[in-house]
């Protein structure tokens, strides 16, 4: 019963109904999450043949860029992007009405190797999520909003990483995304109902290797770029 407007214990939703709560947005923000690490492995490797290949590179953007499909793709992604992070307020905002508390910090289930790293990455998702948006919006602002010329793509590339701080916000962002995929992709899997105790070690193994390649790709990718000749 409530006690002059305070919640008490026999109010308080059960465990498996404030996990019923949550299950539609967690299913969402999985869903959305998925593409768009989908999204960054297509992404990293279309870009790794610029170091090794710029003439093949520049080939392949003009031709993707001709693509009468590419602007529906785009607009898919947009709407993960934005999905991704309204569906997890939302559930986090529907799991802190349901237990009369501001939302807490989620911890790591185990005790292991790297589960102090995703612990933290759970507990700062707001504000890796902040950064990444952050870094998305500056990054389509150079490069997409301002597409350029044919031809042009990778000089225009190297020459936003010729600025130090263009450099340091993409390697920030390089790394946020993968500190939020080393809990994510163990989370997503998760909510979708694919993790049980005979996957859950191959299942976090996959998504903290994925977290490492694509926050790591990046990062070193935008070093070996601003480095190499124009």
């Amino acid at each position: 019963m409530r006690e002059h407007g305070v919640m008490t214990a026999s109010d308080r939703p059960s465990s498996a109904s404030t996990q019923a709560l949550a299950a539609g947005p967690a299913v969402g923000v999985a869903v959305s999450g998925l593409v768009l690490v989908l999204f960054l492995l297509v992404h990293l490797a279309g870009l790794v043949p610029a170091l090794v290949n710029p003439a093949g590179f520049e080939r392949y953007a003009a031709l993707l860029h001709r693509q009468p499909w590419l602007p529906v793709v785009e607009a898919a992604l947009l709407a993960a992007l934005l999905l991704h992070p309204a569906l997890a307020l939302r559930r986090a905002l529907r799991l802190a009405r349901a237990r009369g508390t501001a939302p807490a910090l989620r911890r790591s289930r185990r005790e292991g190797a790297g589960d102090g790293l995703a612990a933290l990455a759970a507990a700062q998702a707001p504000w890796i999520g902040a950064l990444l948006l952050a870094f998305l919006a500056v990054h389509l602002l150079q490069l997409r909003w301002h597409r350029p010329a044919a031809g042009q793509e990778l000089a225009a590339l190297q020459a936003v990483l010729r600025s130090p701080a263009s450099l340091a916000l993409y390697g920030a962002g390089s790394l946020a995304a993968g500190l939020h995929l080393f809990h994510g992709h163990e989370a997503a899997q998760r909510s979708l109902g694919l993790l049980d105790p005979a996957n859950g070690t191959r299942i976090r193994l996959l998504g903290r290797l994925l977290a490492l390649l694509l926050g790591g790709g990046f990062a070193l990718l935008a070093l070996l770029l601003r480095v190499s000749p124009a």
